[in-house]
């Protein structure tokens, strides 16, 4: 069996878009030159990534920041107990 994950997240400053499989990186968004990334070795059989799989990232990046945004609104007033 194989265990593949994409993780998602974000900050105010950064975000992270990155799709792997057992522990390897088969594909990251670089948000900083704009486009998706496929880092993996020569000496195997490559995995391509679709080339909406960019455009994707960054729509989840604005909706990580937006339910980020919620959540700070939705706990400001919310006291934290000692």
């Amino acid at each position: 069996l194989h265990v593949d994950r994409q993780v998602s997240g974000c900050s105010d400053h950064d975000g992270e878009d990155v799709y792997n499989l057992d522990g390897e990186e088969l594909w990251f968004a670089d948000f900083i030159k704009k486009e998706g990334v496929e880092p993996q070795p020569p000496f195997i059989d490559h995995i391509t990534f679709q080339d909406e799989a960019y455009q994707q990232a960054e729509v989840n990046q604005q909706t990580c920041k937006t339910n980020l945004d919620n959540a700070r609104r939705a706990m400001k007033d919310f006291k934290i107990e000692d």
